[in-house]
Parts: C-alpha cells; sequence; structure tokens
C-alpha cells in the first residue's frame, strides 16, 4: 500500500504550507487539493461560466487542463499559481465545490496521485472522503480571526490592499459553505489527529505534526 499522510482544516489554517513542509521533509509527492478548485473556479470565469450550475461545470472538471510542474500550476499551459492565490479565486473554488458532480470529476484525478515513494495532501476531505484509509490524518484548525488575521499580512506583505474586517466576514462565510455543502462537508475524520494552530507559529505545529509521522511510521529514515 502506498503510503499517505493527509492534512485538512479550513483556510487559512497553514495546512499548504505545512504539507509542502512535510512533503518535502520525507521526499513525497505533494497534492494541493484546493488549487485544484481554485484552477476550476478560475477556468469556470473565464469561460463565462455560472458557478453555481453544475451542468456546466461538470464538464470542465471532467477534462480541466490542468497540470503541475514543480511549483507552476498550468492552466491550458499558462502558470497561474499566482492567480489562484487571490481572495476572489478562493471564494469561487468554494462555490465550485460544492457541487457533488463536480466532487465527483475531480475524486478520481486525485487518488491517482498518490504514487511512491508516498503522498501528502492537503484540502478540506482529503481524510473523511478521498483517501479515507490513510494511516495518518491530520486536521489543522484556528480561529477566523486569526486566520484573517495570518492572510492580512500575506496579502501586505505582497503590496495588496486588504481590509481585517473583510477578511474575517469571507472566512466565516467560506467555513460556512464548506461546513454545510451536502457533499464531502468540511470534517474532521473520526480518526483524525486535531492540532490547533491558533496560538502556535508554523515550526511549533510543523514539529507537533513529525511527532504523529514518526508515531505512525517508525520505519522511516530521516
Amino acid at each position: 500500500m502506498i503510503p499517505v499522510i493527509v492534512i485538512d482544516g479550513p483556510s487559512g489554517t497553514g495546512k499548504g504550507t505545512l504539507a509542502a513542509l512535510l512533503a518535502g521533509r520525507l521526499g513525497w509527492h505533494l497534492l494541493d487539493s484546493g488549487a485544484i478548485y481554485r484552477v476550476l473556479g478560475l477556468a469556470a470565469e473565464r469561460r463565462g461560466l455560472a458557478l453555481d450550475d453544475p451542468d456546466a461545470l461538470t464538464p470542465l472538471a471532467t477534462s480541466l487542463p490542468l497540470d503541475f510542474a514543480g511549483d507552476q500550476v498550468l492552466l491550458d499551459g499558462e502558470d497561474v499559481a499566482g492567480l489562484i492565490r487571490t481572495e476572489t479565486v478562493g471564494m469561487s473554488a468554494s462555490r465550485v465545490a460544492i457541487h457533488p458532480p463536480v466532487r465527483a470529476a475531480l475524486l478520481a484525478w486525485q487518488r491517482r496521485c498518490a504514487r511512491l515513494p508516498g503522498l501528502v495532501a492537503d484540502g478540506r476531505d482529503m481524510g473523511s472522503v478521498v483517501f479515507p484509509d490513510a494511516p495518518l490524518k491530520i486536521f489543522l484548525d484556528a480561529s477566523p480571526e486569526i486566520r484573517a488575521n495570518r492572510r492580512y499580512k500575506q496579502l501586505i506583505e505582497k503590496g495588496l490592499n486588504a481590509n481585517l474586517t473583510n477578511l474575517i466576514m469571507d472566512i466565516r462565510e467560506r467555513d460556512t459553505r464548506d461546513r454545510t455543502r451536502s457533499v464531502a462537508p468540511l470534517c474532521a475524520a473520526g480518526d483524525a489527529v486535531l492540532v490547533d494552530s491558533t496560538a502556535l507559529s508554523i515550526t511549533e505545529v510543523f514539529d507537533r505534526i513529525l511527532e504523529e509521522v514518526r508515531r505512525v511510521f517508525p520505519e522511516l529514515v530521516w
């Protein structure tokens, strides 16, 4: 069996950063599932598709012209790694992700990412739906205020305009939509290790995750 570690959690908990750090440390493959939905949201907008129309979105999801090449996220051959990290595309991703046929169309694509020597996957339903048999499941959480503040600092550091109050509202709306959608809602798998990063730095959270990796995979050579 191909070893898989999943890191789930709501937006802004740092799961993407932590998954990348862990994949690099282990020398494993990385699956940023959020990027897939962000690319789908961006592609739908560019094609003029309604984000609340699963009949239009599902064919696009089935044949999504997406490829990952190192740090590049390629849509129709164009690197959109920077574009998909905007708040607007993030909201679009959350909207397209609520549709059951869209998620079903992308499920097989995600599962094919599990390859030797192993996979680290981050998202919202990696442990509950995509890789339910993963031997290690981490669920990260943090308060909306802390997550919004982290995002605010990131945007300011990039020289972008940001409003902290609006970011808090956006995160709360996204949390509600993700947790209440009819298919694959955001939730911790029953056997997930819960980690609250509200009062922890990225380094402290990473060290906590490494403890779990060593516990579940004692055979790994560091």
